[in-house]
């Protein structure tokens, strides 16, 4: 069952490191937050595992996102081993959402439940593949399916309640996990 409230883990991915910018240390950055130039307020950034805080010494607009450069990576060798690095911030350190909004990650672990309550399974997921966001779902039955992230299709997020409503388009087919067969006479 999924956790009451969702998966809220007490740190947000805000940005990925991209491909090094420069002889001097330089990176391209491309931000996660609704205001693309907030990662740069939270504070220093941090590995997914927690190991490593980058503290950003400048932060410049690029074409498809960011130059940044960290205190302490002053060549380029440092910067190409920084690549795809995600960088997280605490929770705590970002400001409470709004009523009617939520960060992406109160969703995962959420129910994924019809509007007639019957259990789908649980939100494991979200994507954008460029064409807009997408939930992805394990079904009871153990296998996962993506839904469009649009209001036709999840009408109701419930967090506090720990599940989100999904109009399943009709080829997903809700199945009990365990099947009953009956008894032989």
């Amino acid at each position: 069952m999924p956790r009451p409230g969702g998966g809220r883990d007490k740190r947000i991915c805000v940005a990925q490191i991209g491909a090094a910018h420069g002889l001097r240390g330089g990176v391209h950055l491309r931000s996660f937050t609704a205001e693309p130039e907030a990662f740069a307020q939270y504070g220093p950034l941090e590995t997914e595992d927690g190991t490593r805080r980058f503290e950003i010494d400048s932060v410049k607009p690029s074409k498809d996102g960011f130059t940044v450069r960290f205190v302490g990576i002053t060549r380029r060798e440092q910067a190409d081993l920084l690549r795809n690095i995600n960088l997280y911030v605490d929770r705590d350190r970002l400001p409470p959402a709004e009523d009617g909004e939520f960060y992406y990650a109160d969703l995962i672990g959420l129910a994924a439940v019809t509007p007639e309550g019957e259990t789908l399974g649980e939100v494991v997921a979200l994507h954008n593949f460029g064409a807009g966001d997408i939930i992805e779902v394990r079904l009871v039955s153990g296998d996962t399916t993506m839904f469009a992230f649009d209001t036709a299709t999840v009408p109701e997020i419930d967090i506090a309640g720990g599940r989100m409503i999904v109009t399943p388009p009709e080829e997903v087919v809700v199945q009990d996990p365990a099947p009953r067969k009956a008894a032989e006479p």
